[in-house]
């Protein structure tokens, strides 16, 4: 056999050592030398130097009698590299180099301070048992990062969220459920949705600042087609609802939508929008953002490929980003085929099948994405207050007590009444004008109750109190009082008089 290097053979040890053997041993199974020659060849092979199997560039030597015993087993194999494997020893997996004690301890330690290295771990626990000896012996480092690894406890990283409600519990969660992929079997049955800022490229603003953008990108679950991208100066919901309506326009309506449980997300504007287009919102789990790793991959491929091409650009503009984006999805990203799909986004999301709905027109998407609110009106000049602005009701509504209004907080200057009932836009209202106001003109109101005259007399009593004194006057009983006359000055003077006398 030659001893020329040769690298590696790909697979587990126990397959690299069964292909090494077969190596050594198949020229004597293929060409069987003859009888009293086969020392000989054993001799010969025992004096050459083979290349490691597992350690590359380091040569071995092999003893004769560990050739004749490779050799012998090969040949009485029906399967001889399988039968030149190395046998796995019975108590593999099955090892225990804690007490239960310290097993305990070690346990408690993870779960206390889980982003600690293992030679962090095994530098505490051996603290820890030279203080508390009853507890057991220590473990070599190499046996400890076994045992550890064994029991899944793996080194986490630290997060950004550290100490914040709910981390605990949902980690908890993780470790209780399994992780799974997925994927939709329509184009539009799922589109995802986040933002994401980015992290080596700034843009002049407009002040002639340099800002971090932010990117709000929506993909297609199935076809991992780009519905929309877009640059923006910050984050909003206001930009959310900008970007998104872009994407029903350009792509459809489609059923679900998912997103993490940012406040742009979550805001009354946009979560009413999704459901006056019937698009089922879903969110991700409280910091579980590999739910929507379909955005966070894309997002590493925008930092990989779109943006590393812009780290030697000087003054960037808004504009300027957008349109570069625009071109390399077109370009680039929609037309490179998906590792996974072995198809490219826009072949993949036109042949479908797809469960997309028509968009509706520009004007409706604007009239949809508005928070639906309650306002009492106010009775001496039938108007509102909304977002401390006052705005007007037409006459025509004056005699409700409480109105619904549909409107955004970044427009409230597009607010209208809405009938409570259909969700319809009824009329358009506007902030009250006090300037126009002032010049004292005012519009005649005609009144809706009728002006006709009233057949009762003026003094007569009312219906109903000549009811009641007729019923009274039945029984023929005297007044249930005893009437008090005052007297004049005169009168009381003579009664004086004669007191006296």
């Amino acid at each position: 056999m030659s001893d020329s290097r040769t690298p590696a053979s790909p697979g587990s040890p126990q397959e690299r050592w069964a292909r090494f053997r077969f190596s050594v041993v198949g020229p004597l199974l293929s060409a069987p030398p003859a009888p009293g020659e086969l020392k000989g060849e054993l001799e010969r092979l025992s004096r050459q130097s083979f290349n490691h199997p597992i350690m590359e560039g380091r040569k071995i030597r092999l003893a004769r009698v560990t050739i004749e015993r490779w050799f012998y087993t090969a040949k009485k194999a029906q399967n001889p590299i399988e039968a030149l494997r190395r046998a796995v020893r019975k108590d593999a997996g099955r090892f225990k180099i804690l007490d239960e004690k310290a097993a305990e301890a070690l346990f408690s330690q993870y779960r206390e301070y889980p982003y600690w290295s293992y030679q962090l771990h095994h530098d505490n626990l051996a603290a820890l048992l030279k203080n508390h000896p009853f507890l057991g012996a220590l473990p070599s480092y190499p046996s400890l990062v076994r045992f550890m690894k064994a029991k899944g406890f793996r080194r986490k990283k630290r997060t950004r969220n550290e100490g914040r409600a709910g981390l605990d519990s949902s980690r908890a969660r993780l470790e209780r459920r399994e992780m799974r992929s997925f994927e939709v079997d329509h184009v539009g049955g799922l589109w995802h949705l986040d933002l994401h800022f980015s992290r080596h490229v700034s843009i002049l603003g407009p002040g002639g600042q340099y800002l971090k953008p932010v990117l709000l990108a929506i993909l297609d679950d199935r076809s991992r087609l780009c519905c929309h991208a877009q640059f923006y100066l910050e984050p909003s919901c206001e930009i959310l609802v900008h970007g998104f309506c872009q994407a029903l326009l350009r792509r459809g309506l489609p059923r679900r939508l998912l997103s993490d449980n940012g406040g742009e997300m979550t805001a009354a504007e946009f979560v009413e929008g999704l459901e006056r287009l019937s698009i089922l919102h879903e969110t991700t789990l409280p910091y579980t953002p590999q739910q929507n790793g379909k955005q966070e991959h894309f997002f590493a491929v925008v930092e990989g490929r779109f943006l590393a091409m812009l780290d030697q650009v000087q003054d960037l503009v808004l504009d300027s980003l957008n349109t570069m984006l625009q071109a390399w999805i077109e370009g680039d990203y929609h037309r490179a085929v998906h590792t996974e799909t072995r198809q490219t986004p826009l072949e993949r999301f036109l042949k479908g099948p797809d469960v997309l709905r028509s968009a509706p027109s520009p004007q409706e998407l604007k009239e949809a994405f508005r928070r639906h609110l309650w306002r009492k009106v106010r009775r001496t000049d039938a108007t509102i207050s909304l977002d401390g602005s006052r705005f007007e009701v037409p006459y025509a509504y004056r005699h409700l007590d409480k109105v619904r209004i549909a409107s955004a907080r970044w427009d409230l200057s597009f607010t209208h009444l809405v009938d409570p009932k259909g969700g319809k836009s009824l009329v358009r209202i506007f902030p009250v004008n006090k300037s126009r106001n002032a010049s004292g003109e005012r519009k005649r109101v005609d009144l809706d109750v009728p002006s006709q005259e009233s057949d009762r007399t003026k003094g007569d009593l009312p219906p109903y109190l000549k009811q009641l004194l007729e019923e009274y006057a039945a029984f023929g009983l005297p007044p249930a009082y005893l009437s008090h006359t005052k007297r004049n000055d005169k009168e009381s003077d003579e009664i004086r008089k004669e007191s006296q006398s």
